[in-house]
């Protein structure tokens, strides 16, 4: 098979690192990539224009037998829709069913019809009817911008002063541009927050192993939220109750609902949980595999994970199944300095080779940039250093240990990744 992967993040270098171990594989592609993706497969800087068509003009002159698309601004604007209407194969929902993601508010509102357990909620399209609301409740709460904001679109209002801020930052300041058109507002959960993540053919699920990532980007959970500063796998917080509670009362719902509406879901779909006292509730849907949890989930994947998305496109999801390593793994983040606010680019990276040399450890590039011959910083989230070992301690000590061996100048990540995992372990 010849497959092209579509993005240039950490979770496409994991998807193109998996794939290529295939057996079924006979060549890689990327779109556009980064510089430890083409280590290991052909990257190509073609656009993501808004139609698609260069793209979908390279898979046909290439004769691509699967494009994976990783990213969700793509899914949201369609890229799907436009390879099928070529005839041509890709993994991941189309428009219709990427709504879920793209927009909060329709994503509550199905919760809301399927008996789905979530947070309390009200949407907004004007701020000033926002505030009334929130001086009206004068609770907890979390203000989310409705669309797609790179996973910085979710403020913590745990104070009305905070509440009231993060709401004229969406809609009056415009952080995170049209996004913030409207404006959802929901209960602040508290516990323990996990990932669940499933392949789905729109009928058929398959659950990947459990996984917890880490939004925040100081350590304590505590400073700003980000896409993630790292992650691990198993989360010992989704004991098999929880995992079966989960499929029961959050994913089949949502997958049928999903259907009944015509929004047929064909792809990955992530859980963003709460592990409440009163049980599983979902913070947020996604379209697309975590970022770090890729990292994490697919180094753990003994199985070909080619055959699974081809399944996921062809309706036969049932007849596959997934074997897992049953070793631990940890990704910390390395960030540039100021993220998730403004940072610096175009910081030389040096002590790669001497990080993936660690036992276990791989380290997977999320925003680089060749400058100069150079591996330069080139985003907020530059490397995710993954480690595999045979307990969730150990993967933590490897993946810190790959850390140690990688410098830049004002490199940022947090020191306690995994810290409630070893608290529920120890």
């Amino acid at each position: 098979m010849r497959i092209l992967v579509v993005g240039s993040g950490a979770r496409e270098h994991t998807f193109v690192w998996k794939i290529v171990q295939s057996p079924l594989v006979e060549k890689v592609y990327c779109v556009p990539g980064n510089p430890g993706i083409a280590q290991i497969a052909e990257c190509r800087p073609i656009p993501l224009e808004d139609n698609f068509s260069a793209i979908a003009d390279f898979a046909e002159t290439e004769k691509i037998d699967l494009t994976v698309v990783g990213p969700e601004d793509p899914l949201a604007r369609g890229i799907v829709d436009v390879f099928q209407a070529r005839g041509l194969r890709a993994f991941g929902p189309d428009q219709k069913a990427a709504i879920l993601e793209a927009s909060k508010d329709f994503a509550k509102r199905l919760m809301a019809e399927n008996g789905i357990p979530t947070a309390a909620y009200r949407t907004f399209e004007d701020a000033d009817a926002a505030i009334a609301y929130l001086e009206e409740i004068n609770a907890p709460v979390f203000v989310k911008a409705d669309g797609l904001a790179a996973g910085k679109g979710v403020i913590p209002g745990l104070t009305l002063d905070t509440a009231v801020k993060a709401v004229q930052e969406v809609m009056v300041d415009r952080n995170f541009g049209s996004a913030g058109d409207k404006v959802v507002i929901e209960e602040a959960l508290f516990g323990e927050e996990a990932s669940f993540t499933v392949l789905t053919d729109g009928v058929s699920c398959l659950p990947f192993v459990s996984s917890q990532d880490h939004k925040m980007s100081l350590d304590g959970d505590k400073g700003k939220n980000t896409g993630g500063m790292g992650a691990y796998s198993p989360a010992p917080v989704m004991t098999p109750e929880i995992n079966e509670q989960v499929m029961n009362t959050i994913v089949r719902p949502a997958i049928s609902g999903m259907a009944s509406e015509g929004r047929t879901f064909k792809g990955i779909l992530y859980v963003g949980l709460m592990i409440t006292e009163a049980g599983p509730k979902v913070i947020e849907f996604n379209c697309r595999l975590g970022d770090p949890e890729a990292q994490v989930l697919l180094t753990r994947m003994e199985s070909d994970l080619v055959p699974m998305l081809d399944a996921c496109i062809g309706g036969t999801l049932d007849t596959v199944e997934c074997k897992w390593k049953p070793e631990a793994a940890t990704c910390v983040v390395m960030a540039s300095g100021g993220y998730p606010d403004p940072y610096e680019t175009g910081k030389v990276i040096t002590g790669l080779d001497r990080a993936d040399a660690v036992e276990g450890v791989t380290v997977f590039h999320a925003g680089t940039q060749m400058q100069n011959g150079d591996i330069a910083t080139g985003g907020g989230r530059v490397l995710g250093v993954t480690a595999l070992a045979p307990d969730i301690r150990s993967a933590i000590e490897g993946a810190y240990r790959g850390v140690a061996e990688i410098h830049f100048d004002q490199a940022h990540f947090r020191s306690d990744i995994g810290y409630r995992a070893l608290d529920r372990t120890s």
